[in-house]
């Protein structure tokens, strides 16, 4: 295979497909952790820590939120000294590394909790340096219609989430090792790291409308202070976002009649169909209005989660809380982009780290509070959640579910109110 020379042509297309590519499988690794949760729990968390491996778990996933955030944090700044190519190159060896630890999690001589927690912090430093690249490609190569691609680039997380909940679904049905899905993620990472190899990419100055050097993004970021209110608020939507989405399969599973990881199935499709219409939504609505619709569906359906106990309950819950996400991600950046050009690809790397890290929080806060509700259910005995079986068992795995997604409720519910107080500011900014 040839390497792309400066003299071989842009292909945008091409360059646009890596970048799909490169998500769908970021995005199928996210559905493969929360599909095989069931099974680490089970396998490895449960006989060190049975009252306590839902913090655990949540914990283990949040690992790669960690892994996320810093790779964004510490690369998006140094980017144009690495390169797009490059970049992508690391993401595939550290995602094929990550898998590789957790799938040998039993046999590496250190305690199973440790290998996991290890290996998904590995998989989520190639997850955050696919993040790096993806949005300022994008936007180096679509400048004039950024916030319409970058929606469209990010449909394809939730195909790939889709894809992995799929593959996930299909290994356990047919009796499979778990650990199959993550040789078939390798493959894939294989996959658009070779075709990365084979394209000329853009410099990553022409992310931004004002190219500037990393000094100079730094000082335009500090500079700016209001960039810090949305970092804040990205926090807040990515929580909203994934820690439900890491958590479905494991709160719902046994009390509304159907895998789970089926609601996630769901949702993600409704995404990666929603967010090819963000640009007609943004041209009625504006950036900011669009942000408040997302609010208020959020906390719809996460709220309704909390109370359902059947799969009819669940899918309509889950269709609240898919409409209100989908949009979350790409207009957080298409609105950073536009309103702070000059903190250039600094400020995508703030905004994803923020939002990784936070869910790196929330996921194991909510694994606690899963685990002291049902603690609560069970009379406060840890032997009955132990050994809690049938109807016992629906009640303290609905109580836990109940105060799990009530909780993460609240987040949604307060961006409904901040989103509308900036909207107004626009508009009084705008009339003066």
């Amino acid at each position: 295979m040839q390497t792309a020379t400066t003299d071989t042509p842009l292909r945008r297309g091409r360059l646009f497909i890596v970048a799909l590519m490169a998500l769908f499988t970021a995005g199928a690794a996210v559905s493969m952790r929360a599909a095989t949760a069931v099974h680490m729990r089970s396998e490895y968390l449960d006989p060190i820590d049975a009252v306590n491996a839902g913090a655990m778990l949540g914990a283990v996933l949040g690992a790669a939120f960690a892994g996320f955030a810093i790779t964004l944090l510490l690369v998006s700044a140094v980017l144009a000294k690495i390169g797009f190519r490059n970049a992508l190159l690391a993401a595939a060896v550290l995602l094929i590394a990550g898998f590789a630890v957790v799938g040998g999690a039993g046999s590496l001589g250190i305690s199973p909790y440790t290998a996991l927690w290890v290996g998904m912090l590995i998989q989520g430093l190639g997850w955050g340096m696919v993040e790096t690249v993806i949005n300022p490609l994008t936007s180096a190569i679509y400048a004039q219609d950024r916030v319409s691609r970058l929606s469209i680039l990010h449909a394809w997380y939730p195909a790939g989430v889709v894809g992995g909940a799929l593959m996930g679904l299909a290994v356990d049905g047919a009796g499979m090792a778990w650990r199959l899905e993550l040789v078939v993620l390798a493959v894939l990472c294989v996959a658009f790291a070779a075709l990365a190899w084979a394209e000329k990419f853009p410099p990553v100055s022409a992310s931004t409308d004002a190219p500037v050097t990393p000094g100079e993004m730094i000082k335009a970021t500090i500079q700016s202070p209001t960039i810090f209110l949305w970092v804040g608020l990205m926090m807040f939507t990515a929580a909203a976002e994934f820690a439900p989405g890491q958590w479905v399969d494991v709160a719902l599973s046994q009390i509304v009649g159907m895998r789970g990881i089926w609601l996630l199935v769901y949702v993600s499709a409704l995404m990666f169909v929603m967010r090819h219409f963000a640009g007609p939504l943004v041209r009625v609505l504006g950036n900011v209005g669009l942000l408040i619709f997302s609010a208020i569906f959020t906390t719809i359906g996460l709220f309704a989660l909390s109370f359902v106990d059947g799969p009819m309950g669940a899918i309509l819950a889950s269709t609240a809380w898919g409409f209100g996400v989908c949009f979350f991600w790409p207009t957080m950046l298409a609105t950073v982009a536009e309103r702070y050009p000059r903190s250039g690809t600094m400020v995508f790397g703030l905004m994803g780290a923020a939002g990784a890290a936070c869910t790196w929080v929330v996921l194991p806060f909510l694994g606690a509070v899963s685990d002291s509700a049902k603690l609560e259910a069970a009379g406060g005995d840890p032997a009955v959640v132990a050994a809690a079986q049938g109807e016992q068992l629906q009640q303290i795995l609905a109580a836990a579910a109940t105060a799990s997604f009530r909780t993460i409720a609240i987040i949604p519910l307060v961006l409904i109110f901040v989103f509308t107080a900036i909207a107004v500011a626009d508009r009084m900014r705008k009339k003066s």
